[in-house]
């Protein structure tokens, strides 16, 4: 897969780099990548309220082994490094070709910024590259879940364009004490 750059844009934080900002994935950036993408999932899952601490581990690795059995390499999956003008890794980008109603659209599984390089744009100018990749790939749209307990991401997804299709609702009932 080439590199992509972003789109060209009038705001300063927005214009294109000069330099690629998605690049595929190396085999040892992919390990990185997964160390950490696994107990972070788990952790999502438990602050969503789906699973408990105990058992998310396990089931966030029975997640990602499902997904993705032949890691890096498996079909239709599509692992990126975000990278900052200077190409120092920022980020991360993982996406899947999927079928939507009917259409060919990716589903973006992950999307990361590192803690010490978030709001500089680097996620933005990654979703405008992906924008351009999924252009030549023929696909129609992107679709992409977003925990409730993320505005941040929420925010920025809204800001880009997304809109909600399906939003769950959960409230907490404490039994009675008697």
């Amino acid at each position: 897969m080439p590199a992509l750059s972003g789109r060209t844009s009038t705001a300063a934080s927005d214009r294109a780099p000069t330099r690629p900002v998605l690049v595929p994935m190396s085999e040892s950036e992919y390990l990185v990548f997964l160390a950490g993408a696994v107990p972070d999932y788990a952790a999502d899952k438990v602050a969503s309220g789906e699973w408990t601490t105990a058992q998310s581990l396990d089931l966030a690795k029975q997640s990602f082994d499902s997904l993705v059995p032949e890691g890096l390499r498996t079909e239709g999956h599509h692992f990126f490094t975000i990278r900052d003008d200077d190409q120092a890794p920022v980020g991360v980008l993982w996406f899947a070709e999927k079928q939507r109603g009917g259409s060919d659209v990716a589903y973006v599984y992950n999307v990361g910024i590192e803690p010490a390089h978030r709001r500089r744009g680097h996620a933005r100018r990654a979703f405008f590259a992906l924008e351009d990749e999924l252009r030549k790939l023929g696909l129609s749209g992107v679709a992409l879940h977003v925990f409730g307990h993320n505005p941040a991401a929420q925010a920025l997804y809204a800001k880009l364009g997304y809109r909600p299709t399906n939003i769950n609702m959960f409230k907490a009932i404490r039994p009675d004490s008697a």
